[in-house]
């Protein structure tokens, strides 16, 4: 699996978040009372909304959710799943305003969720996975970090989900194999009769100048990833990211030996990935004879 196939792979993986999100929440149940006809019209709009988007008609189901939260702007769960009806539109990558102005309605109903409530967790989740999935195409690190902030908002209320740990590592690789490239290029750029492959040690002014402004973010992935697999001992996704910053890692260090040591860390974990995906495949496979 080369780096940029998990890259893609984990973006389609963060795209599902949302649509995902937004059918958990669909099964919450609005146990509170309602009084008066504009919340009793709300909450059947709300619901109107609900049927409308399992059946694709993601534009309907906006209007009706938009319906619910004028009739009663209170009813926390029409904004989140507003909300989560504009980011299940948006297409990462896609230039266009209206695909942008998805993303940015999606950021600003989650938004509002949390100044109603501050811990509320799919809010928080919401605007992470709309964030990274905005920072792609254009590039743009800023939105990394957003992200990245609402993965750490998660991890103070909930410190046991192993899931984002593992995004904020995702999240680093992304940012520190992007400089990794772009500095191999202008290296390569500046030194056409003395190339630098990918896979080669850098050279050392830029493996300096590399280690100077990611070494922080690689510690930073690679502890977020070991946690998430102390939380979830066979948290394979994890295992093959941690892999790939402990390469990002060996441009880092400095000698030969340590850069040796760490590709065999991150060859390792790579077999143990495999051994991993073998066993969940052969217990699939026994649930799927009985």
């Amino acid at each position: 699996m080369t780096q940029d196939s998990v890259l893609r792979e984990t973006r389609s993986w963060f795209t599902r978040i949302a649509s995902q999100m937004f059918f958990l929440a669909a099964l919450l149940t609005l146990s509170y009372g309602l009084s008066g006809c504009g919340k009793l019209q709300a909450r059947d709009d709300l619901n109107k909304g609900v049927a409308e988007f399992k059946n694709g008609q993601y534009d309907k189901a906006v209007e009706f959710f938009k319906q619910a939260k004028d009739l009663d702007p209170n009813l926390l769960n029409a904004r989140l799943y507003l909300a989560t009806a504009y980011a299940s539109q948006y297409i990462p990558g896609a230039p266009s305003e209206e695909n942008l102005r998805h993303g940015n309605e999606a950021i600003q109903e989650y938004t509002s969720v949390l100044d109603m409530d501050a811990n509320n967790i799919s809010a928080i989740d919401g605007l992470a996975s709309i964030e990274y999935q905005m920072a792609g195409q254009p590039f743009e690190p800023k939105k990394f970090e957003e992200s990245k902030s609402y993965h750490q908002k998660h991890i103070a209320i909930k410190p046991q989900d192993p899931q984002p740990y593992y995004s904020i590592g995702v999240i680093d690789w992304a940012l520190a194999y992007r400089g990794n490239t772009e500095m191999r290029a202008e290296y390569n750029r500046n030194n056409v009769k003395k190339q630098v492959q990918d896979t080669a040690p850098l050279p050392p002014d830029v493996r300096k100048a590399y280690a100077e402004q990611y070494d922080s973010l690689v510690e930073e992935g690679i502890k977020s990833l070991e946690t998430a697999i102390q939380i979830k001992p066979d948290y394979d996704d994890a295992m093959t990211y941690l892999n790939l910053l402990y390469r990002r890692k060996a441009d880092i260090v400095e000698s030969a030996g340590e850069r040796d040591a760490l590709t065999k860390q991150a060859d390792d974990l790579l077999d143990k990935v495999k051994e991993i995906k073998q066993k969940k495949a052969e217990e699939a496979e026994r649930k799927s004879a009985q």
